[in-house]
């Protein structure tokens, strides 16, 4: 990727967390952004927060990205403008719950699944036919150290993550022969809506997750993000596998006293 005001970024599960700040983070270095996400006010929201942080072109556009239909068509319907994506960012992703693969609800796993798995694949098929017919651009998906280690309760969204890593390293030999680039970037323990979001809503259930420790931010990610995408044209990035000191693996935290 290149800095000029005509890169064209655009960010998965933009609306909060890794993806807003992975959408700030390269337009503050002058790319112009769309910012996608489910949750059309907070997405907005995000949107305005952006463009005045920056000043940034920013075009939104509130999609599921499970619904293969309607991400074809919010691709398809781009304004000629903003067609040629620059950086795919594939931010959207969510675990929920805690329970033992074999217990896990129907509900559940249907939503890791199809966000985690399934989403990632409408979205890069909908942007990679372009990037291949220009011979240029660069995927970024948002993998997990859960996609290098499994943890009790963990066992679906594992799964998922596992299968972004497998995912991530098959679609470069997809592209092998051409300039399109291919990087996963996983973190660890990153202090978002995440937990907020597996224990639906429990604030208090969440806070422990960090609590006693200093997890990452979300701006450590977009950073790692960002500097994949800004190497020069010849260098791939395969994975960032990233976490705070406080963590040295999926389930060993140092909690201080």
């Amino acid at each position: 990727m290149n800095t000029r005001n005509d890169s064209i970024v655009c960010v998965t599960g933009a609306s909060a967390g890794i993806g807003r700040a992975a959408a700030e983070s390269f337009a503050r270095e002058g790319a112009r952004v769309i910012m996608m996400a489910r949750r059309k006010e907070k997405l907005e929201q995000a949107a305005r927060d952006v463009a005045h942080a920056t000043g940034a072109d920013i075009l939104v556009r509130d999609v599921d990205v499970t619904d293969r239909d309607a991400v074809t068509h919010v691709f398809a319907a781009l304004p000629d403008a903003w067609r040629d994506i620059d950086v795919l960012i594939n931010n959207a992703g969510k675990a929920l719950g805690l329970s033992p693969g074999y217990a896990t609800t129907p509900e559940h796993l249907d939503g890791m699944l199809d966000t985690n798995v399934k989403g990632l694949l409408h979205v890069t098929g909908a942007v990679l036919p372009g990037m291949l017919e220009r011979n240029r651009g660069h995927v970024i998906n948002v993998g997990s150290t859960a996609g290098h280690w499994v943890y009790p309760g963990g066992t679906v969204y594992c799964a998922t993550k596992h299968a972004v890593r497998a995912l991530n390293e098959g679609l470069k030999m997809d592209v092998h022969g051409t300039a399109v680039r291919v990087t996963a970037v996983s973190p660890g323990l990153v202090e978002t809506e995440f937990s907020l979001v597996r224990f639906e809503g429990d604030e208090e259930q969440a806070s422990k997750v960090y609590a006693n420790m200093t997890p990452l931010r979300a701006e450590d990610v977009a950073d790692a993000m960002l500097w994949a995408a800004t190497r020069p044209p010849h260098v791939n990035i395969s994975e960032i596998l990233m976490m705070c000191v406080d963590q040295s693996h999926a389930a060993m935290v140092h909690r201080h006293a």
